[in-house]
C-alpha cells in the first residue's frame, strides 16, 4: 500500500489516507462509510493518522489491508459521510512528509560512491571504520516538508544543494534490535530530500562537529509511505533492492544512481540506531546520498551551479514515486 498525510483545500488539519488509482482514501471517513453502509465497525479502531497506527503496526496494517479490499474499484468520490467524500482526486490536495512530526529523523552516509567522492574533495581517504559502522547524524524533525512544497531559501547561504536519498519508517519501535529482525521495524520506504547549506556546512565541520546548522533547515520526504510488499519483485539475487534514483534540476537530468549501491543495508542502520536507544514509530532513517546525488559530489562546474530561488528539483525514485519541491 501507498500511505499518505494529506491536507485538503480550506482544512487546517491533517488527514491519514491510502492512495488507490487516482484517489486519495481518507480512512477515517472509509472506515465511518463500511460501518454505516455495511454494518462493520470493526476498522473504526485505525487511528486518525499514519505515526499513532505505527504503534501497533502489524494490527492496523492488516485492518488496512483489509479495508483496502473492501472498497474494491467502487466510484469512491460518490461515497460519503456526513456531506464529504471518502475518496478526493490526488491532484486536489496537499501532501505533507508521510510523518510529518516524527520524534526523530537520522540520517546515514551509507553509499560508499558518494562518501568517496565527499571524503576525496576533502583530501581524505576513505576511512577504515566507515565499513564497519552505519555512522548517521540526527536532523531537525520539525522541518519536514512534503511532495509539491515550497521550500524558503535558508538565510547566510549562497551554496544551497540537494541531497537525492530514500528513508525508511520505524514500526512498532524497540531497543537494541538485531540486524537479522531489522526487516521487521520497516514499516515501508519513502524519497528523501537532505537539503544542505554546504558553505554553513564546511565551517562548523571544520571543527569536528557536524553536520547540524547546515542542514536543519528543510528536509523533504514522500509522496508516499510505500510499504515492503509493494517492492518484494524488486529485490535482486544480491539481496539488495534495485530501484533507480533520479534528479531533474529545472528539468535537466542532474543524478542516476540506484538504490542497490547501499553498502550499509537498512537493518544494519536499524542495530546501529537502537544500539543502547529506543526507536519509537515514527522515527525516520535516511539513507544517505546516492553517488551522484548532490552538487557537491559533481561540482557547481559541472551542473549549473548551486541551487538558486525559482529552481523546482524533482526527484524520483521507482516503485516510490517522485518528490518534487520549488525553492523561494
Amino acid at each position: 500500500m501507498k500511505f499518505a498525510t494529506y491536507l485538503q483545500e480550506k482544512e487546517s488539519e491533517s488527514r491519514f489516507g491510502f492512495k488507490k488509482e487516482n484517489y486519495i482514501i481518507d480512512i477515517t471517513r472509509a472506515a465511518q462509510w463500511v460501518s454505516e453502509v455495511k454494518d462493520d465497525p470493526k476498522f473504526l479502531e485505525i487511528p486518525a493518522t499514519l505515526k499513532e497506527a505505527l504503534e501497533d503496526w502489524k494490527t492496523h496494517f492488516t485492518k488496512l489491508k483489509e479495508l483496502e479490499t473492501l472498497l474494491g474499484k467502487n466510484d469512491f468520490q460518490s461515497q460519503s459521510v456526513n456531506g464529504a467524500s471518502i475518496a478526493v482526486l490526488e491532484e486536489e490536495v496537499q501532501l505533507l512528509s508521510p510523518i510529518p512530526n516524527p520524534q526523530s529523523f537520522r540520517d546515514f552516509y551509507a553509499f560508499e560512491q558518494h562518501v568517496r567522492s565527499a571524503r576525496k574533495l576533502r583530501g581524505l581517504d576513505m576511512h577504515p571504520d566507515w565499513f564497519k559502522i552505519a555512522i548517521f547524524y540526527f536532523s531537525n524533525p520539525a522541518a519536514l516538508y512534503g511532495h509539491g512544497e515550497e521550500i524558503p531559501y535558508p538565510r547566510a547561504t549562497e551554496e544551497l544543494d540537494f541531497e537525492l536519498e530514500f528513508a525508511v519508517v520505524i514500526a512498532n519501535g524497540g531497543s537494541d534490535i538485531s540486524e537479522k529482525d531489522g526487516d521487521k521495524y520497516i514499516a515501508g520506504y519513502m524519497i528523501c530530500n537532505d537539503w544542505s547549506a554546504r558553505d554553513l556546512q564546511r565551517e562548523e565541520m571544520a571543527m569536528s562537529l557536524g553536520p547540524a546548522k547546515g542542514k536543519d533547515f528543510a528536509s523533504s520526504f514522500g509522496p508516499y509511505l510505500v510499504t515492503p510488499d509493494e517492492l518484494e519483485d524488486a529485490w535482486g539475487d544480491d539481496g539488495k533492492l534495485h530501484l533507480r534514483m533520479t534528479c531533474h534540476v529545472n528539468g535537466k537530468l542532474i543524478s542516476d544512481g540506484n538504490t542497490n549501491d547501499l553498502y550499509h543495508p537498512f537493518t544494519k542502520m536499524i542495530e546501529r540506531a537502537s544500539m543502547n536507544a529506543k526507536l519509537l514509530p515514527g522515527d525516520i532513517l535516511g539513507s544517505g546520498t546516492v553517488g551522484t546525488g548532490c552538487i557537491l559530489e559533481l561540482r557547481p562546474e559541472n551542473t549549473g551551479g548551486w541551487i538558486k530561488k525559482g529552481d523546482v528539483v524533482r526527484m524520483e525514485v521507482e516503485r516510490l514515486g517522485v518528490l518534487e519541491n520549488k525553492i523561494v
